[in-house]
């Protein structure tokens, strides 16, 4: 049996007794409910009853939306529900993860680039705010922090995600971060072991490893997940990763091709998490549709697989009739046994009863309606981003220190370049980006306002848009007659000042995408003609692809608030504070020089 009276639960008997008394009035349908954590396709009050009456779900973790609409869902559900359910949000950057109108506090790389103390300072902060601005909507549950180490500058999906790549730095920010979120009786889930920031692939599209010795693991990720577990951390969430060094430690027989993703893997939950690192709280699978995932296997087999190797909670249905059934007939057959899935359903009740959400009335889990729009973007909240952003853009690299400070006397006519990326109009979408303009636009606005001469740059890309297929076929054709003398740049301008937005979320790379055009000024191939300073609003990593570039600048988003404290950063009015918490240079010698 569970020590419930353990951490993370820390239950009297009481409240033990009706964890497990609740799970003997179980029907087995229930029972196999509470393994999953549902995505809603609706908030309507007919399909919320309707999943929770007919698959019996344990938890929830629903569309982003305004808060109003939230709070309207998460009251239905725990109204309705005969167990009350764990109702988890994405804090990974601020109150923005629970609901679309909530604070957004910084990307975790931006909290690592603020010095010293204040990065924990502000991982407190984060922490904090999330919880206020989720618990007020009815959430109780967050999917963060994120805790994985960034040693590999080609990872598109960490990139602006993880703290920093020093396990240390990573630990005491994730250890701020707890402290706050669960102030507000939020349960955080630390994401996603056994640890992302190895590979350079993303579990959304492919396979992943973690290729480090046990050794090295132990000195980084291990350090890491114990200092959580020693501080109480309730709940961690399993990546679709391999760590073969474990696999086959705890299992020597094994070959690579047995080699499965943690999320299967009985060796790295049963073994490594719950035996070596001593964990006793809940765990739950990454998204499971996932093709780190769903590449293993078969679904009908991966999701007993998953249970079976010790996870408790399975991250959304891929179809709820199929995969609900399939469920069902494993613990039937015994692919999932019957003190497994017991198992299972303390740990998932024990943190429903750490929150105690039996002893509240369910009218009375979230707060008033009224109560609860007053706690989303209060202004001392939203000040803590505009903060950060002073103590976080980061000046990587300036060869050239006479391109800093600028003004209008030394460098009046500006040509404002805008780099962009690989773009995924679904991830864009959901990250609020939309149509939003390329943040060089901003750049020039805030510039002419602040009595700058500026253009600019039209592309290539943004000529042939708007051609007719005929032109754009002839422009083509003469793009490597488009050269033009180097004194068009040094007679028209002062500074060429590049702004740069390349965002690798779903995508197999995050890299810059530049036009075919050698030799125009897309590509700063002039940083000896005129000064040239280059700014990266998302990325940490684009040093790389422009390594002649002299003066390179980090803000790690393109919020308002950050390209006006750019700017005054430009100008010298405001200090350039952050220091890097990744490696920004990537490992090469020319990105330095």
């Amino acid at each position: 049996m569970i020590d419930l009276g353990a951490k993370p639960y820390n239950l009297d008997a009481a409240d033990q007794k009706w964890v497990r008394d609740t799970i003997a009035g179980m029907t087995l349908d229930e029972k196999v409910g509470q393994l999953f954590v549902n995505m809603g396709a609706s908030r309507t009050e007919e399909y919320l009853t309707e999943v929770l009456n007919k698959y019996h779900i344990g938890a929830v973790r629903y569309n982003p939306g305004k808060a109003a609409e939230v709070w309207d869902q998460n009251y239905i559900l725990q109204t309705k529900s005969k167990i009350p359910l764990l109702i988890a949000a994405n804090t990974e950057a601020g109150g923005n993860g629970a609901c679309t109108d909530g604070t957004y506090v910084g990307f975790e790389v931006k909290i690592g680039a603020a010095p010293g103390e204040l990065g924990e300072k502000y991982a407190y902060e984060m922490g904090r705010v999330s919880g206020v601005e989720a618990a007020a909507i009815g959430c109780n549950w967050s999917f963060a922090p994120i805790v994985d180490i960034m040693r590999n500058w080609r990872n598109p999906i960490l990139s602006n995600r993880a703290f920093a790549d020093d396990p240390d730095r990573v630990l005491a920010l994730s250890r701020a971060y707890m402290r706050g979120i669960m102030e507000s009786g939020i349960m955080p889930a630390a994401k996603h072991f056994p640890g992302d920031g190895i590979d350079e692939r993303d579990q959304h599209l492919s396979a992943s490893v973690n290729s480090l010795t046990c050794e090295e693991w132990d000195a980084t990720f291990g350090k890491v997940y114990s200092g959580l577990i020693e501080d109480g951390l309730p709940s961690i969430m399993i990546g679709h990763i391999m760590q073969p060094a474990y696999q086959k430690k705890f299992n020597p027989g094994m070959t690579d091709d047995d080699l499965l993703p943690a999320t299967l893997s009985k060796e790295l939950v049963g073994d490594l998490l719950r035996g070596q690192l001593g964990f006793n709280g809940v765990v739950v699978t990454d998204a499971s549709h996932m093709v780190g995932l769903t590449g293993a296997m078969n679904r009908r087999d991966i999701l007993p697989t998953a249970i079976a190797a010790g996870v408790d909670l399975f991250l959304f249905f891929n179809d709820p009739d199929e995969d609900f059934a399939w469920m069902k007939a494993a613990v039937e057959d015994g692919r999932i046994s019957a003190e497994r899935l017991q198992d299972a359903l303390e740990r998932i009740l024990g943190l429903k009863a750490r929150l105690g959400l039996h002893k509240t009335p369910r009218e009375e889990i979230l707060p008033s309606k009224e109560e609860a729009m007053g706690r989303i973007g209060l202004p001392e909240n939203l000040a803590v981003a505009s903060a950060l952003t002073n103590d976080a853009i980061t000046l990587v690299k300036n060869k050239q220190p006479k391109n800093l400070p600028i003004s209008p006397e030394k460098c009046r006519r500006i040509l404002v370049v805008s780099v962009s990326g690989p773009q995924n109009p679904i991830s864009r979408a959901f990250g609020g980006g939309g149509e939003a303009k390329h943040p060089a636009d901003r750049v020039a606005e805030l510039l002419r306002e602040r009595g700058y001469e500026v253009d600019r740059h039209e592309s290539l890309l943004d000529k042939l848009s708007k051609m007719s297929p005929e032109e754009q076929a002839e422009a083509v054709k003469n793009v490597y007659a488009g050269k033009a003398p180097i004194s068009n740049l040094t007679d028209n301008y002062d500074l060429v000042l590049l702004i740069s937005k390349i965002d690798g979320m779903m995508q197999p790379t995050e890299r810059v995408m530049w036009p075919a055009t050698k030799g125009t000024v897309d590509i700063p191939w002039y940083v000896f003609e005129l000064p040239t300073i280059y700014v990266s609003t998302a990325t940490p990593y684009a040093l790389v692809d422009v390594p002649q570039v002299k003066t390179y600048i980090n803000t790690y988003d393109d919020k308002p608030d950050t390209l006006e404290s750019l700017v005054d950063k430009l100008e010298g009015k405001s200090e350039f504070k952050g220091l890097s918490p990744v490696d920004a240079f990537c490992g090469k010698i020319d990105t330095r020089i």
